[in-house]
C-alpha cells in the first residue's frame, strides 16, 4: 500500500528541489525522506526523479504522478483543517513569506495575537525581499506589496498602498525642492533593486518619456531606503507604511511634482488551483481588520 507519508515526502522533494531542502523543510532526516522516495518508487514500480550529482529532476512518471500527489496533499490538510473548523479551532502547520520591513513594521504586530488566539496553528514566518516562487518553494501563501504580476497566483486584497516621493528637509536645503517631472532630472535618487527599472511609476505618465534621475544609492530593502533618505543621500519612492512616522515628525519631507505614484496593493497570494484553507481565510481577514480601511499607517 503505497503511504501518505512518501507521498508527501515526493511533493515536498519536487517542490524544493533536492532531499536535503525537502528534510529541511519536512522537519526530518535526509536519511528518512530518502527511504520513505525509494519505498514509494517501490511500491509504483517506476523512478520519479532522474538523480544526477548536481540535482534531481521529475521523470515523465514523476510528472504525471506530481498533479495527482499534491491534490491528494492538500485534500487530507483539507479534510484534517475541516474537522479543526468543526470543533471550533484552527490547527495545523502554515508556512508564509513576507517582505522584511513590512513584516517587521506591520505584519508581526498583527499575526502574535492572532497566533495567541489559534495555538493550534504552527506557522513558519520567512522574511524575504526577493519574489517568492510561492508553488515551487511549498509556501502556503506570500505576502507581497506592489502588482499582482504572477498569474499563477490568487491574490486577496489586505490593503491598498500609497507610495509618496521623499526627501529629508537638509538634502533640499541643498538641493532645492524639485516641482515637476522635468525637475527630478537635477537630482539623485535612492533606488530598490528587487523591482525593475520602471519601479518609479507615476499615474498618466508614460513610462518611456519619463527620464528618472541618476542613482545615488541601489538597495534591496526598504529600511535602508528609507535610512539613505534621511541621511540626504537623496530622493526616496517609498510607502508610506515606511516612512509616515518620519513624515509625520518631518524628518523626511513629502514632495509634489504634480503627479502621484501608481496605486499598488499589499496582499497575500496563494497558489492557484489551491483552494485557500480556513486557517488562511482567518489569517486575511484578521489583517484586514487589523490594518484597517485605509490603513492606521496612511494618515499623512
Amino acid at each position: 500500500m503505497v503511504k501518505l507519508d512518501g507521498i508527501s515526502s515526493f511533493v515536498a522533494i519536487a517542490e524544493a528541489g533536492s532531499i536535503s531542502a525537502a528534510a529541511r523543510r519536512l522537519h526530518l532526516s535526509k536519511s528518512v525522506v530518502s527511504e520513505r522516495l525509494a519505498e514509494l518508487e517501490q511500491h509504483l514500480g517506476a523512478p520519479l526523479f532522474h538523480r544526477t550529482t548536481r540535482k534531481l529532476s521529475l521523470t515523465e512518471d514523476g510528472s504525471a504522478f506530481l498533479e495527482r500527489a499534491n491534490r491528494i496533499v492538500w485534500e487530507v490538510q483539507d479534510a484534517v483543517a475541516e474537522v479543526a473548523e468543526r470543533r471550533g479551532s484552527l490547527s495545523g502547520p502554515m508556512r508564509l513569506s513576507a517582505p522584511v520591513t513590512f513584516g517587521r513594521m506591520h505584519l508581526g504586530p498583527a499575526l502574535y495575537p492572532f497566533l495567541a488566539r489559534h495555538p493550534g496553528i504552527s506557522l513558519t514566518l520567512e522574511l524575504d525581499d526577493r519574489r517568492i516562487d510561492a508553488a515551487a518553494e511549498g509556501y502556503d501563501a506570500v505576502i507581497r506589496h506592489g502588482t499582482v504580476e504572477d498569474s499563477r497566483l490568487v491574490a486577496l486584497p489586505l490593503a491598498p498602498s500609497r507610495r509618496l516621493l521623499v526627501a529629508a528637509p537638509d538634502y533640499l536645503a541643498r538641493h532645492g525642492r524639485p516641482d515637476s517631472l522635468a525637475a527630478l532630472r537635477q537630482h539623485r535618487a535612492i533606488y530598490y533593486t528587487n523591482r525593475n527599472v520602471a519601479d518609479w511609476r507615476f499615474a498618466d505618465v508614460r513610462q518611456d518619456v519619463f527620464v528618472r534621475p541618476p542613482a545615488a544609492l541601489r538597495v534591496n530593502n526598504g529600511d535602508m531606503m528609507r535610512d539613505a533618505a534621511l541621511a540626504g543621500l537623496g530622493l526616496a519612492l517609498l510607502p508610506s507604511f515606511i516612512v509616515g512616522e518620519e513624515l509625520r515628525a518631518g524628518k523626511l519631507v513629502r514632495l509634489d511634482i504634480g503627479h502621484e505614484a501608481a496605486q499598488e496593493l499589499i496582499y497575500v497570494a496563494h497558489p492557484e488551483g489551491r483552494r485557500a484553507s480556513h486557517k488562511l481565510r482567518t489569517l486575511v481577514s484578521t489583517l484586514r481588520e487589523h490594518f484597517g480601511t485605509p490603513p492606521y499607517w496612511d494618515v499623512v
